[in-house]
């Protein structure tokens, strides 16, 4: 029992003593850090959690989901700070969404995605 208290103590120090050199969420996709809020738009139930795990499966930081104040047919991405890039890179990521750029330092995220009827998550296409 003792092995196991001075094994994880160990690796405690270990872990203590490395500096902390967590890459950016987005690394992994050669990009820089892109942060986003997915907004569910269709008045379907639940497609606003897919659509985060889609952006976060693909490196996008999704900081905030919920419900949308409006109803759409289609997908759209709204570039609300940066380069129109972050926006391409997330509407590739929900394979394929209009990219428009619509200023807004109110949401305080590079990229607003209003997901519309249309959208079909990754995990259920055929």
């Amino acid at each position: 029992m003792w092995r196991w208290s001075l094994v994880a103590a160990g690796a405690l120090v270990a872990c203590r003593s490395e500096p902390h050199s967590t890459p950016a969420i987005g690394a992994t996709t050669g990009g820089p850090r892109v942060t986003a809020e997915v907004l569910n738009a269709s008045g379907r139930p639940g497609l606003a959690r897919h659509g985060t795990h889609q952006l976060r499966e693909a490196g996008i930081d999704v900081v905030a989901f919920g419900t949308a104040d409006t109803s759409l047919d289609t997908t759209v991405v709204l570039v609300r700070r940066g380069e129109r890039e972050a926006g391409v890179r997330v509407a590739n990521a929900l394979g394929g969404a209009p990219v428009r750029m619509a200023p807004d330092s109110l949401p305080r995220v590079d990229v607003t995605v209003l997901l519309g009827k249309t959208w079909i998550p990754a995990s259920r296409r055929p």
